[in-house]
């Protein structure tokens, strides 16, 4: 190939890749403004069977955002490449309907219209992955898709607070906050739907990615079912962790400060734990060998959870500053959570050859991980510590969550590290896997 043509493939190929990590990054990021801005707002003032109404309305999003992640699982694993980009848009109006039907709908009703808001939004990540997967440069593209949700986080309760200091009632500020990200939403579904398939390069060296019926998933779980129940339980750890840590952040905040958070503290401090994750994640595209980026997906994982206990035993000690603590923390729990979105499964198929789609395996164990944050939600010692709106409350069960999980998942990969290492032994004859 003459160097000049070789030079304009290049640039295409960086072309098309910045277009896809644009379109991902941007529709996922709008997504969070119809889910997380009203966890800015208190809701103070009104209780439902002696619980604090935000931690009713938090499990009421979270149990509808959990069967979302069940329904997924067939969903996803099933729905034609062509039609994703008009599922994407379909589960968002949903969602936003339901946000209107908050906002008009009087205490305790409208709890059920935020289950509905949570119900169609938690297949909208598989959706979007299934464009990214299966390429050479998959982690760099699902890297910008995790740094999305990581920094949507922070901004879209940055964006919520804002709302509120400028007088938008509590009940209608959702609604309004999903409404401005509305158009750009459409503008990034409609880039999504221009991205190129797969070319013969990405098949060769990740695998075609095929859609999946239930035989063909019950039959790629059993295959590596003792591995994959290891990271499962792991994930759900971090999931849970992960979910307090973001959906109470103005109390965990006060509880470890003493003071209310600026609007703009979450954004910032989301923003550097983004641009972290993001790096280093990313990375992991310049191993080829698949075996090889695989294993060293799962040492990122148990370096993330290290992170964890680390950051947890330095604020008890008060070694480390609240700011400090915060950022430590997110990327800790950051780190296995996006490589398993970005890499783990990504490079399980890459190395096994096996037909499927890393967007199945990673909502079988996503659905099981917000379950257990559900199951937490639910439970008596939860409640009975009077968790509901006390910010102490909330830091004594979190700092000895972090502290036991991270033990359990550290002990729990190396186990998952033993079985995959059996299954895939190295030899001289894998040479691209």
């Amino acid at each position: 190939m003459p160097e000049s043509a070789g030079k304009r493939n290049r640039y295409a190929d960086l072309m098309a890749a910045n277009w896809a990590v644009v379109a991902a990054f941007s529709a996922y990021f709008c997504m969070y403004a119809f889910r997380k801005p009203y966890t800015a707002a208190s809701f103070t003032g009104e209780t439902f069977l002696g619980l604090d109404w935000k931690a009713v309305l938090v499990l009421s999003q979270v149990l509808g955002y959990t069967l979302s992640k069940f329904l997924g699982i067939k969903v996803v694993s099933e729905l034609p490449p062509a039609r994703r980009g008009i599922g994407i848009v379909s589960l968002v109006v949903l969602a936003e309907l339901a946000l209107f039907g908050f906002a008009v709908t009087p205490a305790p009703w409208s709890a059920l219209f935020l289950f509905l808001n949570g119900l169609p939004l938690g297949m909208v990540f598989g959706l979007v992955l299934g464009f990214l997967e299966g390429r050479r440069l998959t982690e760099i593209l699902a890297a910008g898709l995790c740094a999305s949700f990581i920094l949507a986080d922070g901004v879209m309760k940055t964006v919520g607070t804002w709302l509120l200091e400028n007088n938008v009632p509590e009940v209608w500020m959702p609604a309004l906050s999903g409404l401005i990200f509305l158009p750009p939403l459409l503008l990034s579904v409609w880039m999504l739907n221009r991205i190129s398939p797969p070319d013969e390069r990405d098949v060769a060296q990740r695998v075609e990615r095929t859609t999946l019926d239930r035989k063909s998933r019950w039959r790629l779980f059993r295959k590596y079912a003792v591995g994959l129940s290891g990271i499962s339980v792991v994930y759900l750890l971090v999931t849970i962790l992960r979910s307090v840590r973001a959906d109470f952040a103005p109390e965990i905040w006060f509880a470890i400060s003493g003071g209310k958070a600026s609007s703009s503290l979450f954004t910032v401090t989301e923003l550097w734990v983004a641009t972290g994750v993001m790096l280093i994640n990313g990375s992991l595209v310049l191993i080829v060998n698949n075996r090889h980026a695989f294993f060293v997906s799962l040492g990122l994982c148990q370096a993330g959870l290290v992170l964890v206990l680390a950051s947890a035993i330095g604020s008890t000690l008060g070694l480390i500053s609240p700011v400090m603590f915060v950022v430590l923390l997110g990327l800790g729990l950051y780190l296995p959570y996006a490589a398993v979105h970005i890499t783990v499964f990504e490079r399980l198929l890459a190395l096994s050859r096996d037909k499927g789609t890393s967007s199945y395996l990673l909502y079988l164990v996503d659905s099981f991980g917000y379950l257990g944050y559900v199951a937490l939600l639910l439970g008596k010692n939860f409640w009975g510590t009077g968790l509901n709106s006390d910010p102490q409350a909330i830091m004594a069960i979190f700092n000895s969550s972090l502290i036991w999980s991270s033990f359990c998942g550290i002990l729990l990969l190396g186990m998952a590290w033993g079985v995959f290492a059996h299954q895939f032994p190295k030899t001289p004859f894998r040479s691209t896997n």
